[in-house]
């Protein structure tokens, strides 16, 4: 029995149910094209990249920067077990450029932020100014790291590039001091995140995303727990909104998947056909027991922001990865013109059977993959360039 979430939003909360993925056995299913060796450029020797995102105008389009694009992705230092990266996480920017990535390096100065490592977020230009939001993960100079996640923003500028501080290859005029938006409060969003610390099952507070409402209204989106009945799948998206005196309003979720799942990661809307378009990212693992839906890209649309939302294609799956590469490409980020990034995660498998990740780096990509690209029409949405099965 799930208890109502309170009235303080006026939206229609979506309820995400193993009823609505029971649709996925009747198909067709979307797959993403499988990873080749070709596809699979590392940008550096010395890191492995995975969630990315792009300096982006207020609609999530990637802003033009110095001929191409600034993005920001996590990265951590090659490890022998690449599930690690996540305990050593700082966000590194990038120049994409003619289809590349190049190395920018480290967002922020050491020690800057106020978690033991930085977690995935969203960047918007706005006015000139830069908003990096990012999750601070831990808590600085602790000796074991744990997972308590709180959601920051910080500012800054450009530096024209023509201008002679350019020399040093310096992006970024200096950062504010974070500032913290959203506070969980244990009302409808836990703040005990830790679970078992096991990837996977530790719970969630992380991923802020913004989009502004026609009128103005600054709304963010995260990946959330369920406050109000904890359990091992209480998975929600989360929302708040900027009051005018700045602080942020808690609202009810936007997407309910007790019961269902527990991670619904990295949330974020775009505008296309006149509707809107969330999306989120998850994983087989992280399903309920019972439930089986695959790893990939997942959705709803409606007309605003208050809902009431739809799930695409009747069940939620955008696409999954293909059947015998079940862990090849994750943390997928939607754009405006309906392209797709993503990072390439464990490929080269070739094994429908497979029922966990290999262990080591022989099958870990650790870098941008290749672009996708969507149709959407409606409540119905097509994966280009693939057939459906």
């Amino acid at each position: 029995m799930f208890t109502p979430f309170g009235n303080a939003f006026a939206g229609d909360v979506l309820r995400w149910s193993g009823d609505d993925l029971a649709w996925l056995e009747r198909g067709p299913v979307w797959r993403a094209p499988v990873i080749r060796a070709g596809d699979v450029v590392r940008v550096s020797d010395s890191i492995d990249v995975w969630d990315s995102w792009p300096l982006a105008d207020s609609y999530g389009m990637p802003v033009r920067w110095r001929g191409g694009e600034l993005w920001f992705a996590l990265a951590a230092p090659v490890l022998d077990d690449p599930e690690a990266r996540h305990g050593h996480a700082r966000i590194h920017h990038f120049h994409r450029i003619d289809g590349r990535f190049v190395h920018l390096g480290p967002t922020f100065p050491d020690g800057f932020t106020p978690g033991s490592r930085e977690w995935s977020g969203s960047a918007t230009l706005r006015e000139g100014l830069v908003t990096l939001r990012f999750t601070a993960a831990g808590e600085r100079g602790e000796d074991r790291p744990s997972f308590r996640q709180r959601l920051f923003s910080a500012t800054t500028r450009l530096i024209d590039p023509d201008a002679s501080e350019q020399a040093d290859g310096a992006v970024f005029t200096g950062w504010s001091e974070p500032a913290e938006l959203a506070v969980p409060r244990d009302v409808i969003y836990t703040s005990r995140h830790d679970g078992t610390g096991r990837v996977g099952e530790i719970k969630a507070f992380r991923d802020p995303a913004a989009w502004w409402a026609e009128g103005g209204a600054e709304y963010l989106l995260f990946t959330a727990s369920c406050a109000e009945a904890p359990s091992s799948h209480d998975g929600l998206i989360g929302l708040a909104r900027r009051e005018p005196d700045g602080t942020w309003c808690n609202l009810p979720p936007m997407v309910d998947a007790r019961g269902t799942n527990n991670e619904l990661e990295r949330p974020h809307i775009i505008q296309s056909g006149g509707l809107l378009y969330l999306f989120w990212s998850t994983q087989a693992a992280v399903f309920a027991p019972g439930i089986a839906a695959p790893t990939g890209l997942y959705g709803a649309v409606a007309e605003r922001i208050e809902g009431p939302w739809r799930l695409l294609n009747g069940h939620g799956l955008v696409f999954a990865n293909p059947v015998a590469e079940p862990y090849q490409t994750y943390s997928w980020w939607v754009l405006p013109d309906l392209t797709v990034a993503a990072f390439v995660d464990y490929w080269g498998i070739d094994n429908p059977g497979v029922v966990a990740k290999p262990a080591g780096r022989s099958h870990f990509g650790g870098t941008f993959a290749p672009f996708l690209r969507l149709k959407l029409h409606g409540a119905r949405s097509i994966l280009k360039g693939t057939s459906a099965s």
